[in-house]
C-alpha cells in the first residue's frame, strides 16, 4: 500500500476554497475511474485557512504510477495551478502492515500486535 500525504498552501482563503470546490469532480473521478485508488481527498484544513490537506491511498506502486499518467492527475495539476499555489509539500510512504487503531473494547493503541 502507498500513502500520499501532505498539504498545498494557497495565497488566501478564497483561493483555497476555490481549489477545494474545483477539485471535487476530479477527486470523484479519480476514486471512480482509477483502479487501485483506495482513498483520494483534497480537503480544507480546519486550522490553516489557506491550506488544503492531501490524503491518498493507493493499492501499490503500479497503481500510483498509473495515476501519474492519467488524465485526472493532469487535470488536477492544471486546475490547482490556475488558482495559484503558494507552496506544496507531499510525500509518499510505503506501508507494509496495517491494523485497527481501536481494539474490541474500544481502546486505542499505537502498538502493532502482529509486528515481528
Amino acid at each position: 500500500m502507498i500513502l500520499v500525504a501532505g498539504h498545498i498552501d494557497f495565497h488566501d482563503r478564497a483561493a483555497r476554497d476555490l481549489a477545494v470546490e474545483r477539485s471535487v469532480p476530479l477527486q470523484q473521478a479519480t476514486r471512480d475511474d482509477e483502479p487501485g485508488c483506495i482513498a483520494y481527498s483534497f480537503s480544507a484544513d480546519p486550522c490553516v485557512d489557506t491550506r488544503v490537506q492531501v490524503h491518498e491511498v493507493w493499492e501499490d506502486q503500479a497503481t500510483l504510477a498509473a495515476h501519474f499518467v492519467h488524465e485526472n492527475y493532469f487535470s488536477m495539476l492544471s486546475a490547482l495551478g490556475e488558482i495559484g499555489i503558494a507552496r506544496a509539500v507531499t510525500n509518499k510512504y510505503r506501508c507494509d502492515r496495517s491494523e485497527p487503531v481501536y481494539d474490541e473494547t474500544g481502546t486505542a493503541s499505537a502498538e502493532f500486535s502482529s509486528a515481528t
